[in-house]
């Protein structure tokens, strides 16, 4: 059977996508299974070039941006940074990036060659598939610094199987409750394990019962504080923590690498430009706000930006999994918009959702929540808008 599969990709770089497609598309959590075995058996046969800084990322919203925001100024200073992020929006390879560029298709069926039969023999996840690759990649090309995102957690996540010199947790709220926890302490006492063998570790500003929490796992946690981004506003005032935190990685990694220059830094995060975080799209007459926020933490994060975007917001289009409730979140945005449009997360539902918005306003100001499957579904929908 494991012969057989493999033939699939042996053919060409453009069987990518039917490669992936036998590991099951993932959905969040639904893709998550604990434990650190089957990443090492993934890993076991790979020979590992160690960069000269890996640095780990969780929370619950915020990791992305942050990520992004890091590898632009460390990249900025001269260094070669192999960036892992999830999910993607339109193609797998954007999750693996050195230099800010998504790794190429020959590079990734390489990889995929490589890596495949212990995958499937493992029976490893969608995500600890690809975090494997990542790590291969970043070790074939040889880069001086990993940063890796979380997946679900930090205990058991996938990105946790590897040792790490720094790790950064961006607000911690209530998600994945299946897997980490039904309070906010449970979920942090998850996240907390981020930490577990760094040198160094900062934190965004927490819940009291949370920071005394993350303090007491690790007594030389630093918390950063939270500085003005005015380049920034524009793209949400919740950004300004998650570009805080990236300025604050900097200023701590001065002690390690020499390159750092902390002006040339805060310039790039100022620049950095996030994926689908307040994405402005033109459809016709029509202006388009997409942001991938789903679920509570992240919509309430969103709330002091939203004013300046629109006033209001002819309408505000909201997508959530069947297994969430939004329903006080839905409260928080009417003062923002002159109708609410909430829906379960289905990408055909959204796209005809906001096409039926634009055709009852065609010159309307709009917002698009919701996964990034949602985001991806509107994306492709309007290839030329953006």
């Amino acid at each position: 059977m494991i012969a057989a599969r493999a033939a699939i990709i042996n053919d060409k770089p453009l069987h990518i996508e039917a490669w992936l497609e036998q590991l099951g598309q993932p959905s969040a959590d639904r893709d998550y299974l604990p434990g650190h075995a089957r990443m090492q058996a993934l890993l076991c046969g790979i020979k590992q070039h160690r960069p000269r800084l890996r640095i780990r990322i969780a929370g619950t919203n915020g990791k992305g941006s942050t990520a992004f925001m890091l590898a632009a100024a460390l990249k900025a200073v001269g260094l070669a940074v192999g960036l892992y992020t999830s999910p993607h929006i339109l193609h797998f390879n954007e999750r693996i990036r050195i230099q800010d560029e998504p790794v190429h298709d020959d590079v990734l069926h390489a990889a995929m060659q490589r890596l495949m039969p212990a995958a499937l023999k493992a029976g490893a996840s969608y995500f600890e598939t690809a975090t494997a690759l990542a790590l291969d990649i970043f070790s074939c090309a040889g880069v001086d610094v990993e940063i890796l995102e979380a997946g679900v957690g930090a205990r058991l996540d996938a990105t946790t199987a590897v040792p790490a010199d720094m790790a950064l947790i961006t607000p911690i709220g209530l998600d994945h409750q299946s897997w980490l926890g039904d309070t906010v302490v449970e979920v942090a006492a998850e996240k907390a394990y981020v930490m577990q063998g760094c040198s160094s570790s900062i934190s965004a500003p927490q819940e009291s019962q949370v920071a005394a929490l993350l303090q007491a796992f690790e007594p030389d946690l630093k918390s950063c504080e939270v500085m003005q981004w005015p380049q920034l506003a524009v793209r949400g005032e919740h950004q300004q923590i998650n570009a805080s935190l990236a300025y604050a990685a900097a200023q701590q990694l001065r002690d390690v690498l020499p390159e750092m220059d902390l002006s040339v830094a805060r310039q790039a995060i100022s620049a950095c430009q996030v994926p689908c975080r307040l994405q402005l799209m033109q459809i016709g007459a029509a202006r388009v706000w997409l942001d991938a926020a789903h679920n509570c933490h992240a919509i309430k994060a969103l709330l002091p930006s939203l004013r300046a975007l629109a006033d209001p917001f002819d309408a505000i289009l909201v997508f959530t999994r069947e297994d969430r409730s939004l329903e006080r979140e839905l409260g928080l945005l009417e003062p923002y918009a002159r109708q609410i449009v909430h829906k379960r997360d289905d990408t055909r539902a959204a796209v005809q959702a906001l096409q039926d918005a634009i055709a009852r306003r065609p010159a309307g100001l709009f917002l698009v929540l919701g996964s990034f499957l949602t985001v991806a579904a509107v994306l492709n929908a309007y290839p030329q808008s953006g």
